[in-house]
């Protein structure tokens, strides 16, 4: 025993004494009650903060702060409480019912010495946040889908009922992106067409403009079959395209009410920058939760191990079923948890031969997947083309299937490839030896950037069809006037035709795919071939897809067809409830399930994604690519759709115009940006010293268990001791 642990132990019992037990002694209060300091100096915990001086001596005091040993944490907890007690509620520390007892009690005789003022702003504020805890529970029942949602959560975990929340919160930005947009463009139209309020139509004539340029011929009313309504349904030509769905039926300048001009061509482009940048700051909100979490559990790899095993049970799950299915999705991630180390050790153990041959096949596998993007693109682009080359022929020349699969093509070879992409990916990931971790997020993400990539190669195949001109010039319009004499209004029927079709093959697979293969495995299961085909998965990944491609969809074709968002709110609500009885009776929960947090997170990235890609066509749109219509729509007069921006300016006071002229030129935007890099740069350090922190928080646990198994030790060492002197004595 050392030294010190022998000046910690009591005098040896004196001839004539009482005999102490050495588990008595060891439960004596006195006995632990003053530690010498040079016991204490032995902790691993201190030693390491020695050594952590000695090393960087500019953080003597701040490690030296960081343990201390004959320091009381209770009594510091204490003392920070008493201090927060006025800003802070004690339902927020982590401490038992006594405790709070105690602290209340202090509170309350802390009020007692305070001014009527005082105490009438402290017993405000304690309504006021009483008032806001009701309120908040009363909203909490007035959740769109709550009963459904937390059914499927009880029932089947939180990872797909983060799946679901997530299709409502679109539903509620879909609905909001509609308002923005009823409330500032289809409104004001609306009042003045139906005479509602006293106000009239602004047209004002194009001037400089070739009168071929604003010819747009209107769909012929002579005798229409029956068929052609449900193309028209189907396409968003006909009926459909005169009317409010589409960008040609606003052709106005402006609306006069009594007292002042409402400015539709600029109502009209500040709703498209209203909901995007809406968007924008919800999902970064959103988004901001999930970022902390997944921070907070970069985790070593033991760490890892202990959380899933001490931590890793949802109990949410109330079903049996649910609850087999969790338990080896435990074991599936304990075993990837093993193999991700197989594999790490495997690279450790490679040879320079070996690194070589698995970055050349790794290289030529990726050629490979360029070249099944490139081909799939390729094929998207000449559909678009063959499409929009036939589309305008005479709907008698061709009988009703021809017809809609011409008008189709380019949606269903996007369909097509979306499908058989995955697939692909999926078998050559194999081959490319990474951890299985990787392997799912490598796959996602090429799936991800095959699915937003298909919409902006049809985006883009429209823009350079619209600008070329066989036979003759574009020069006098800017734009091939001839087929395309309202090219955004046909732009947003091929967006209407993306989000009608993506509907129809979800409905379709659920009603002729999911549902006859469910009735084969629970009747038919003694047959081998449905052994193996087995009952369809509910993948979580594969469905998040689909949705982001179809809210990628809206985002794009929203400034087209400005009532596309309300169309994208009732899709979404179909197949929320087409989801839940597919999840119920048909599918099964995948094997591989993902927590709620790291859900969460992957959902919003991969919105922010397709976000992201859904604002480059639509600035370029806007600001230079293609002239605006001169024969529909509000900016007619214009050549771009930004120029009414310069044109409102200029009618703004001397004063103000320069004011924004100042703030918009390079010797504001400079210094600006500049100011934004430094408090990026700021908060990154801020972000570095907080993880930081953590390590050392984590470090401290550490240390701290090591501190006990060293207590615990001297303390056997202590008693055995004392024990070997009575027995001697």
């Amino acid at each position: 025993m050392s030294e010190a642990g022998a000046r910690a132990l009591p005098p040896a019992r004196r001839s004539g004494q009482p005999f102490a037990h050495p588990e008595s002694l060891s439960l004596d209060s006195s006995f632990f009650s003053s530690p010498p300091v040079n016991f204490l100096q032995e902790l691993p915990s201190y030693r390491s903060i020695a050594r952590r001086r000695t090393t960087i001596p500019s953080r003597d005091k701040q490690s030296g702060t960081l343990l201390k040993p004959t320091a009381s944490y209770s009594s510091q907890l204490e003392g920070r409480i008493t201090e927060n007690l006025n800003s802070q509620s004690i339902r927020k520390y982590a401490l038992n019912i006594s405790e709070k007892r105690r602290l209340r009690n202090i509170q309350e005789t802390q009020m007692k010495y305070l001014s009527e003022w005082d105490q009438w702003k402290r017993y405000s504020s304690k309504s006021w946040k009483r008032f806001i805890g009701k309120a908040r529970e009363m909203t909490t029942h007035l959740e769109l889908w709550r009963k459904d949602i937390r059914s499927i959560e009880g029932k089947f975990g939180t990872g797909i009922q983060s799946y679901f929340s997530f299709l409502r919160f679109l539903v509620l930005l879909n609905l909001v992106i509609f308002l923005i947009i009823f409330m500032l463009v289809l409104l004001p139209v609306l009042l003045t067409k139906y005479n509602i309020t006293n106000s009239t139509f602004v047209l004002i004539p194009s001037k400089d403009t070739d009168v071929q340029c604003t010819v747009y011929p209107i769909s012929s009313s002579g005798l229409i079959y029956f068929y052609s309504y449900v193309i028209d349904l189907l396409s968003g030509t006909g009926f459909l395209e005169e009317t409010c769905l589409f960008y040609g039926h606003y052709t106005i300048d402006g609306v006069k009410f009594q007292n002042f001009t409402y400015d539709l061509p600029l109502a009209y482009l500040l709703s498209t920058i209203a909901y995007l940048a809406l968007s924008l700051l919800w999902i970064v909100k959103r988004s901001v939760e999930g970022f902390k979490i997944n921070l907070i559990r970069s985790e070593e790899h033991f760490q890892s191990y202990c959380n899933k095993i001490f931590a890793g049970w949802d109990f949410c799950i109330t079903n049996r079923s649910m609850a087999d299915l969790k338990h080896s999705s435990l074991r599936y991630e304990l075993r990837a948890d093993l193999e991700e180390e197989r594999i790490r050790q495997k690279i450790a153990e490679r040879t320079s031969e070996e690194t070589i041959r698995i970055y050349s096949l790794r290289l030529f596998l990726n050629c490979i997947v360029l070249a099944v993007l490139a081909a799939c693109f390729y094929a998207i682009y000449r559909a678009t083309i063959f499409s929009q080359e036939h589309m305008k022929k005479e709907i008698d020349k061709m009988v009703f299937g021809e017809n809609l699969l011409i008008l189709y093509l380019p949606s269903i070879v996007i369909t097509l490839a979306n499908f058989i992409t995955p697939m692909i990916f999926a078998k050559i990931i194999h081959y490319e030896d990474y951890s299985p971790g990787f392997e799912i997020r490598l796959t996602i993400l090429r799936c991800v950037f095959m699915r937003l990539a298909t919409i902006c190669v049809l985006v883009f195949t429209l823009g350079s069809k619209i600008t070329s001109c066989d036979n003759y010039s574009c020069e006098l319009c800017g734009y091939n006037q001839k087929l395309y004499p309202c090219w955004e209004t046909q732009v947003g029927q091929e967006m209407y035709k993306l989000m009608i079709f993506d509907l129809i093959i979800i409905l379709a697979v659920t009603l002729f795919v999911d549902f006859p293969r469910k009735l084969l495995v629970t009747y038919c299961s003694s047959w081998k071939l449905i052994q193996c085909w087995g009952q369809q998965e509910f993948a979580i990944p594969d469905n998040v897809l689909g949705i982001v491609y179809g809210q990628t969809i809206c985002w794009i074709g929203a400034f087209f067809s400005p009532l596309l968002p309300a169309i994208a709110t009732l899709k979404f609500i179909i197949i929320f409830y087409v989801k839940e009885v597919s999840l119920l009776y048909t599918c099964r929960p995948s094997p591989r399930q993902f927590r709620a947090s790291n859900s969460n997170f992957f959902f919003l990235l991969v919105l922010l994604i397709g976000l992201c890609l859904a604002i480059i066509p639509l600035t370029i749109s806007m600001a230079r690519s293609i002239p605006s219509s001169k024969a529909c729509g509000p900016f007619t007069n214009f050549n771009t759709t930004w120029e009414v921006v310069p044109k409102t300016v200029s009618t703004f006071p001397s004063s103000l115009q320069s004011l924004v002229y100042g703030v918009t030129s390079e010797a504001f935007a400079v210094p600006f940006f500049m100011i934004i890099c430094l408090i990026m740069f700021y908060f990154i350090a801020l972000a570095g010293a907080h993880k930081r922190v953590v390590v050392q928080l984590r470090e401290q646990l550490s240390l701290e268990s090591r501190d006990k198994r060293y207590l615990i030790q001297k303390l056997t060492e202590a008693q055995r001791d004392m024990k070997n002197r009575l027995d001697y004595q």
